[in-house]
């Protein structure tokens, strides 16, 4: 994240008139938080594991493993008319 993007983070926390251990425990958190992403930081992949994702992926489609767009988005529509209507 750029450091105007922080900055305006940084200036859009007074519009809540935080109390001082509102900030403690925001700060707080943001350290935890910190602290744990640097313990659990991801390597990125390689050509080689894409690749190997790739293939993977394209042999479940061949073999017929997989489920169609359209088919999740419908079951999805009738899930969600289901719980509005109730």
């Amino acid at each position: 994240m750029s450091t105007a993007a922080l900055q305006n983070v940084w200036e859009s926390l007074f519009d809540y008139n935080l109390s001082p251990a509102d900030m403690r425990w925001l700060g707080e958190r943001l350290i935890n938080q910190a602290e744990s992403e640097d313990v659990h930081t991801l390597e990125p992949y390689t050509m080689d594991e894409i690749n190997a994702m790739i293939n993977q992926a394209e042999n479940e489609i061949a073999a017929g493993n997989c489920i169609d767009d359209d088919v999740v988005w419908h079951e999805f529509d009738e899930e969600f008319a289901q719980k509005v209507a109730v």
